[in-house]
C-alpha cells in the first residue's frame, strides 16, 4: 500500500473514531436514563474488553501478566474506574452535549501533564490555548451551573477530564515496560470488572428498564464504543497517527452537541456555543506544537 492510500486510510479510520466518540455522548445520555451508571459503564467495558481479549489471544504471550501486573491495575483504575466511572454518574446531571465538551477540555490538561511529568515543551501557542480553553470553560460551566443548576455535574466532568488526562500520561510514561493492546485490553476487563462489583455492592438490578433502547444501546457502547474504538486507536497510534487524534478531538464534542440537540431536544444556548469554539481553538493551539515531537516518539516505539 503507498503512502497516499495510507494516508486516505488513516484519515478515514480517524474520521470513524471521531463519528463513534461523538455519536457515543447522546447514547450514554439517553442509557443511564434506564440502567444505573455503574452497572452501564461496567457491562460496556468488561465485555468491549472481552471481545478484544479474543482478538489479542493469539499474541498472549505479550500478556506478561505476573512482570506487568501493577501496570494493568493502575491503568484500570485510572481510565476506567475513575475516568469511566465518573463520566457515566455525571452524565445524570448535565446534558450528554455540554457535559462532553467540558470533558473534552481532557487535551489541554493532558497538555499541563505532559509538559510537566513527560518532559514534552511548552510553547508560546499551548500556553495560549490554555487560557483560551480556560475562558472556553468558564463559559460552558456557566450553562450548568445557572441554567441546570448543577453544580456537581460541572465538578463531576471535569474530573472526568483530568482522570482521562492522568491516565493517558501514565500510559505513554510506560509505554516502553508493557505492550500498548495488552494495556488497553486488561484495563478494560480490571476495570471493567471492579465498576462491575461496584455496581453490584451499591446499585439496585431492578431499576434497570429492558427495552429495545437499552439493548441496542448495550451493544453500541460495548463494540463500537469500546472495542471498535479502542481497535482504531491502538492501530493509528501504533502507525503514527496518535498526533492527529490529539489535534482533532476538538471535533468529537463539537458533533455531540449537534447530535444531541437534534435527537435528545438538548438546547444550543450562546454561552455554550462560544465555550464550545474557544476549547475547540484551545484544543487545536495546545496539540499544533506536539504533533513532530508525537511522531519522533512514536517512530522510536
Amino acid at each position: 500500500m503507498g503512502n497516499e492510500s495510507r494516508k486516505i486510510v488513516s484519515y478515514s479510520l480517524l474520521a470513524i473514531l471521531i463519528v463513534v466518540w461523538g455519536a457515543s455522548w447522546p447514547i450514554y445520555k439517553f442509557a443511564v436514563s434506564l440502567m444505573p451508571p455503574l452497572l452501564f459503564a461496567s457491562v460496556r467495558a468488561f465485555f468491549g474488553g472481552i471481545i478484544l481479549l479474543l482478538i489479542a489471544w493469539k499474541n498472549r504471550h505479550l500478556l506478561n501478566f505476573k512482570k506487568n501486573w501493577v501496570y494493568y491495575i493502575i491503568s484500570a483504575i485510572l481510565n476506567i474506574v475513575f475516568y469511566l466511572g465518573i463520566q457515566t454518574v455525571g452524565l445524570i446531571y448535565l446534558p450528554g452535549g455540554l457535559f462532553s465538551v467540558l470533558v473534552y477540555f481532557q487535551p489541554v490538561l493532558l497538555g499541563i501533564l505532559a509538559w510537566y511529568f513527560l518532559k514534552e515543551e511548552m510553547t508560546i501557542s499551548k500556553i495560549v490555548g490554555l487560557i483560551i480553553g480556560f475562558i472556553g470553560i468558564i463559559f460552558v460551566s456557566v450553562d450548568g451551573l445557572i441554567i441546570h443548576l448543577s453544580a456537581i455535574g460541572v465538578i463531576l466532568a471535569l474530573a472526568t477530564a483530568l482522570s482521562w488526562a492522568i491516565g493517558v500520561v501514565y500510559v505513554k510514561k510506560n509505554r516502553d515496560k508493557v505492550n500498548s493492546f495488552w494495556i488497553v485490553v486488561m484495563q478494560l476487563i480490571i476495570g471493567g470488572g471492579i465498576l462491575l462489583i461496584g455496581g453490584l455492592i451499591t446499585e439496585d438490578i431492578n431499576q434497570i428498564v429492558w427495552n429495545k433502547g437499552l439493548i441496542l444501546s448495550l451493544i453500541w457502547g460495548t463494540t463500537a464504543g469500546m472495542a471498535v474504538a479502542q481497535v482504531i486507536y491502538y492501530k493509528l497510534m501504533n502507525e503514527g497517527e496518535a498526533s492527529k487524534v490529539g489535534a482533532f478531538t476538538f471535533l468529537v464534542p463539537i458533533l455531540s452537541v449537534f447530535i444531541s440537540a437534534w435527537f435528545l431536544n438538548e438546547s444550543i444556548t450562546m454561552n455554550l456555543f462560544f465555550g464550545m469554539l474557544l476549547v475547540g481553538i484551545s484544543i487545536y493551539l495546545v496539540n499544533a506544537q506536539r504533533k513532530q515531537f508525537l511522531l519522533k516518539e512514536i517512530r522510536k516505539e
